[in-house]
C-alpha cells in the first residue's frame, strides 16, 4: 500500500485533450470507433447471410455473422438438426442489428422459411432425397419440418411394412421424398416409403426372377388378414390364402401364425409382371386323408366337432382336415322341411355314423338320425288301425290337416273326416296350428311312410240317430247359422245341420227369415247317404190350407182306381170268382 502512496500523474498526460475526446496520436474517440467499424462486416436488417456456430448450450446457439456482436438464435430452431456441432455454417435471418439491451437478433428459422419454397419445388422436380424432422403424431399420419415448412407424412408412406406404433418416430430425422405439392395452399406431401420401395425394386425383380414352383423358403410373417397372411421373403412379398394355412377350417389367421413369427413356405404359384406370389403352408405336412385309420368304413360311429353351418346340413369334422356332411335329411326322421339350425350349432360335439365314404374324392357323408330306432319299422305295433291317439297339428291344406304323431310319424286327417254333422269348409275353421288334436288310425301305408287318420270316427256316427228323429213330415226347431245366395243353412236342436232354400223360409207374415232366426222347419226330405236334410218353414204354416184338398185329391183318385179295379176284376170272372171280389171289398173298406 505504501507504493500506491507515492503515485504521481503523468506531467505528460494531455488531460485537455482526454477530456475533448482525442487520444494520444491526435485521433478522437469517434474517429476511432469509425476505424473499428470498418473491420466489421456490413449487415442489414431482413437479410440472410451464412454465420458460424461459436457455441451451443441447452437453451441458445451463438451464431457469429463477422458483426461487432454475435447474435442469440433459440436451441429449438435447430432441433430439426440434432447433429449440429461448434463450427457448423448455418442461415440466419437478421432481424435486428442490435436490440434494446444491444443484442444483435438472429433467427434460423426464418432463414430457412425464405428460402424453403424453392428448395422444396426444387426438390419434387428433382425427385431429389432430402431430409426432415419429425415433430410430432397427427391424424392419419406425422407432421415432418422440411425447411422449416410443415410437411404432411402419411401414415401409409412411412414403411412398406405397416406400423404399429407411430410414436417411436417422434424426434427423428429421417430422409424423405417430395411427392406432392399444394401450391395454392401451401401444403406439402412427403414420404419415406418411396425410398425404400427404389431399393426394394432392384431387389424383387432379382427375387422373382430366381422363384420356382414347388420351391421351398423361409420367411417371415409380415401382416395378418382376415382372408389370409403375408409373408416377407426378403425383399418381397407373397401371400398364404388362408385355405391354404391349414388342411382344416381356419376362421381366423391368428390362430395358426403369429407376427414376426419366421416358418418355410412353398411357391404354389407366381406372376413375374404384377409380382404377385402364391405362398402355401399346409402343402409341407401329408393330407390328413391320406392318414385316415383304413379300417373305418361305412355303417361305423364317429365323433366330430361342427365347424360349418348351412341351412342344408352341418359340417362335422372328425379329425383335422377330414370333414363330413350331415344333411339336414339325415338329422331326423320327421318328414317336414326343417333347417339344420335347429338341431345343432357350430362347436357342438356330435357322434354321428358314416353313410357313404370316398377315399379318392376325399368325401364323406354322416346321419345322425340313424343312432335312433325308425319309428316306421314297427308302425304296425305302435299304431294299429283303429287305434286312438292325440297328434300335434302341424299345417293346413284344402282337402285336411296334416299332424304329428311323434318325430318321424305324421299322418292326414281328410276334411271329410273331420266331423259327422258340421260341413268343413276349410280345416282352419276346425282347429289352428299347433294344437293337439284327437284321432283315430284308419289306414297306414308303411311303403310310402303316410297315415290315414279321422277324428269324426271317435263319435259314434249321430247320421243313425237322425234317421230315425228327421223323418219327411217331421217338425223341428232350428237356428238359421249361415245365409247364401240358394238358401241358408239351419242348425238343428237335436243336432246336425239342414238346408232350406229361400222359397221355404218365407214367414207367415210375407217376409224372409234372417240370420240367427230361431223357427220351426219341416222335413220335406232326408238321405243318410248324402248326409242331406231339406227343411221348409213356410209349410209349418201353409199344411193346414193345402193338406185337405190334397187329400180329398188323393183318396179321390184312390177311390177311382180301387172302382177301377173292381169292374175290370168283375168284367173277367165269373160266379165261381166271386171270392176274389169280396176280398177285394174288403181290402177297400179296410183304407177308408
Amino acid at each position: 500500500m505504501e507504493n500506491y502512496k507515492n503515485i504521481q500523474p503523468l506531467s505528460e498526460f494531455d488531460w485537455e485533450a482526454f477530456e475533448k475526446g482525442t487520444v494520444e496520436g491526435g485521433e478522437s474517440h469517434k474517429e476511432q470507433e469509425a476505424s473499428y467499424d470498418k473491420t466489421l462486416g456490413n449487415v442489414t436488417e431482413n437479410d440472410v447471410v451464412e454465420g458460424t456456430v461459436i457455441s451451443i448450450n441447452k437453451r441458445e446457439v451463438v451464431v457469429s455473422i463477422g458483426f461487432k456482436s454475435d447474435g442469440i438464435v433459440p436451441v429449438s430452431e435447430f432441433r430439426y438438426n440434432p447433429e449440429l456441432q461448434v463450427g457448423d455454417k448455418v442461415e440466419v435471418y437478421i432481424e435486428n442489428q442490435e436490440d434494446k439491451k444491444g443484442q444483435l437478433v438472429l433467427s434460423h428459422k426464418k432463414a430457412r422459411l425464405s428460402k424453403a419454397w424453392d428448395r422444396i419445388n426444387q426438390a419434387l422436380q428433382d425427385k431429389e432425397t432430402i431430409k426432415g424432422f419429425i415433430k410430432c403424431r397427427t391424424k392419419g399420419g406425422m407432421i415432418v419440418d422440411v425447411f422449416g415448412i410443415e410437411a404432411f407424412l402419411p401414415g401409409s408412406q412411412i414403411d412398406v411394412k405397416p406400423i404399429r406404433d407411430y410414436d417411436i418416430f417422434v424426434g427423428k430425422t429421417m430422409e424423405f421424398q417430395v411427392v406432392k405439392i399444394n401450391q395454392e395452399y401451401k401444403n406439402v406431401v412427403v414420404s419415406h416409403k418411396a425410398l425404400i420401395e427404389a431399393e426394394l425394386e432392384a431387389q424383387k425383380q432379382e427375387i422373382i426372377s430366381k422363384l420356382q414352383k414347388g420351391q421351398v423358403l423361409e420367411g417371415t410373417v409380415k401382416n395378418i388378414t382376415s382372408y389370409g397372411v403375408f409373408i416377407d421373403l426378403g425383399g418381397v412379398d407373397g401371400l398364404i390364402h388362408i385355405t391354404d394355412l391349414s388342411w382344416g377350417r381356419v376362421n381366423d389367421p391368428h390362430e395358426v401364425v403369429q407376427l414376426d413369427q419366421k416358418l418355410n413356405v412353398v411357391i404354389l404359384d407366381f406372376d413375374e409382371e404384377k409380382k404377385r406370389i402364391a405362398l402355401g403352408l399346409k402343402q409341407l405336412t401329408p393330407h390328413p386323408w391320406d392318414a385316415l385309420a383304413p379300417e373305418l368304413k361305412v355303417g361305423d360311429k364317429v365323433q366330430g366337432k361342427v365347424v360349418v353351418m348351412a341351412d342344408y346340413g352341418a359340417f362335422v369334422e372328425i379329425a383335422p382336415g377330414v370333414e363330413g356332411l350331415i344333411h339336414v335329411s339325415e338329422m331326423s326322421w320327421s318328414q317336414h322341411l326343417r333347417s339344420a339350425q335347429e338341431f345343432m350349432k357350430a362347436g357342438d360335439e356330435v357322434e354321428a355314423v358314416v353313410l357313404t365314404l370316398d377315399r379318392d374324392e376325399r368325401k364323406m357323408s354322416l346321419g345322425i338320425k340313424q343312432l335312433r330306432e325308425d319309428p316306421w319299422e314297427t308302425i304296425e305295433a305302435k299304431y294299429p288301425i283303429g287305434s286312438k291317439h292325440t297328434a300335434k297339428v302341424r299345417n293346413f291344406t284344402n282337402f285336411g290337416i296334416f299332424v304329428e304323431l311323434e318325430e318321424g310319424v305324421d299322418g292326414l286327417i281328410h276334411i271329410s273326416d273331420l266331423s259327422w254333422t258340421k260341413k268343413v269348409k276349410h280345416p282352419s275353421e276346425f282347429t289352428h296350428v299347433g294344437d293337439e288334436i284327437d284321432v283315430v288310425v284308419l289306414e297306414i301305408d308303411k311303403e310310402n311312410r303316410r297315415l290315414s287318420l279321422g277324428h269324426k270316427q271317435l263319435e259314434t256316427n249321430p247320421w243313425d240317430t237322425y234317421e230315425s228323429i228327421y223323418t219327411p213330415g217331421s217338425v223341428h226347431t232350428g237356428k238359421i247359422t249361415e245365409v247364401m245366395d240358394k238358401g241358408a243353412v239351419i242348425t238343428l236342436n237335436e243336432g246336425g245341420e239342414g238346408f232350406a232354400t229361400p222359397k221355404h223360409l218365407v214367414k207367415e207374415d210375407g217376409t224372409q227369415a234372417q240370420l240367427g232366426e230361431e223357427l220351426p222347419f219341416v222335413v220335406i226330405e232326408f238321405v243318410k247317404d248324402t248326409k242331406r236334410i231339406i227343411l221348409s218353414h213356410s209349410r209349418t204354416y201353409e199344411a193346414p190350407k193345402e193338406e185337405q184338398p190334397r187329400r180329398q185329391r188323393g183318396n179321390n183318385k184312390k177311390h177311382a182306381e180301387q172302382a177301377s179295379q173292381i169292374n175290370n176284376v168283375a168284367a173277367g170272372t165269373s160266379l165261381g170268382d166271386l171270392g176274389v171280389l169280396a176280398d177285394l171289398k174288403k181290402k177297400m173298406e179296410e183304407g177308408k
